[in-house]
């Protein structure tokens, strides 16, 4: 009969035996898994593109535009409807001066016959727009003015937005836009909770160069308001921010009647604003200016609480190395080439959002709830009544 101490040491041996034999199977499945993770790791590393998100590269630029001179009429508004003219597309005027330049064409050809094809386009002209009583000399004059770019300022309106913060939701905003022959007049108003309303508005007339903002406010909140003023006689741009004097270059602009003199410009002629082409402004904001370029991305679908619309995406690119300041702009055809979103990122990441609100019809059209008379949602309306005076 065995004694204990031998049964003890029997029924030990194949206890080790066992836990030395999972002790190996645990460390054989750890070095592999380690190999594994090695292995995979590598890989990854070596093709972890294929594994990035995928991002539209941005459009090759094709071309850079500068400031230009914009293509306007020389002929007064009729007198049965004052107050009723538009800066519009170029055509309309080269359409008045046709016959005119065919005749100082066949002049050209033809010395013998250039003054009866004078006198018959000159005839011609009077039928066709007895208002504008085009001659040889004005047809001359309106050929310089109208050889710009073309440019059509939106009609006027109120146009709504749902408005975000971060994405947060918060009440309505309002563009208020009136454009005359005096020039136009603009009011941002961007309601934030706890802080107040934030008020932007720009006034000025329309030059050679499009909008040409005189007074430029911004009031945050309640903090006191910041007035640029553009001195279009001494050519400088004051602030109240600041002591200091900008130059005013032909063209410049404040931060959002450079939307609007983006639509312009985009209204004028779609087709000229194709992927990569970038536009260069001069805004002044409220203690300084820069130039601005502005990219044409592409056509895009923005989503409204009214359904789908297409627009063209439009971007500000970076002025200088590490600005992460961001500003997008979608024009959308459908609204008269009107914004139908606008989102400025902060170098913080914080977002700002206007997004287009109501039916998706253009001011003037039939029961658009953005159109020239007040709404409902106008009475609600907290900017305060100095945010915006005539000088």
């Amino acid at each position: 009969m065995p004694s204990p101490i031998a049964a003890t040491v029997a029924c030990a041996v194949p206890a080790c035996r066992v836990g030395a034999a999972r002790a190996w199977r645990w460390g054989v499945a750890l070095s592999a898994t380690l190999v594994l993770h090695t292995v995979a790791g590598t890989w990854i590393e070596r093709h972890r593109d294929t594994f990035a998100p995928t991002r539209t590269a941005p459009p090759v630029q094709v071309t850079l535009l500068q400031p230009e001179r914009i293509a306007q009429a020389n002929t007064p508004a009729p007198a049965h409807s004052p107050g009723r003219a538009r800066v519009t597309h170029v055509q309309r005027h080269m359409q008045q001066a046709e016959p005119v330049l065919q005749a100082l064409d066949a002049q050209a050809a033809a010395p013998a016959a250039a003054s009866a094809a004078v006198s018959t386009a000159a005839a011609a002209s009077a039928v066709k727009a007895p208002a504008a009583s085009v001659t040889v000399a004005a047809a001359a004059n309106s050929t310089s003015v109208s050889s710009g770019v073309k440019f059509s300022v939106p009609p006027s309106g109120n146009l709504h937005y749902e408005t975000f913060y971060n994405g947060v939701q918060n009440q309505p905003g309002t563009i208020r836009w009136h454009s005359d022959d005096n020039g136009y007049e603009m009011i941002v108003s961007v309601p934030l909770p706890f802080v107040g309303t934030f008020s932007y508005a720009s006034r000025g007339r329309i030059d050679a160069f499009g909008l040409a903002p005189v007074r430029y406010v911004e009031q945050r909140g309640r903090r006191p308001e910041d007035v640029t003023t553009f001195d279009r006689d001494a050519k400088r741009i004051a602030f109240t921010r600041t002591a200091a004097t900008l130059a005013l270059p032909d063209g410049a602009q404040d931060r959002f009647s450079m939307v609007m003199q983006l639509a312009s410009l985009v209204r004028g002629d779609p087709n000229a604003y194709t992927p990569g082409v970038t536009r260069a402004f001069y805004v002044a904001d409220d203690d300084s200016g820069e130039t601005w370029p502005i990219e044409t991305i592409g056509d895009e679908t923005v989503h409204t609480a009214d359904g789908f619309v297409q627009a063209r995406h439009f971007m500000r690119l970076p002025r200088h190395d590490g600005d992460r300041r961001r500003i997008d702009i979608w024009l959308a055809q459908s609204l008269g080439w009107l914004p139908a979103r606008i989102v400025q990122t902060e170098p913080n990441g914080a977002q700002f959002e206007l997004l287009w609100r109501g039916k998706l019809l253009p001011p003037g059209a039939e029961n658009a709830p953005s159109g020239s008379e007040p709404t409902a949602d106008d009475s609600s309306d907290t900017t305060p009544s100095s945010v915006y005076e005539k000088p």
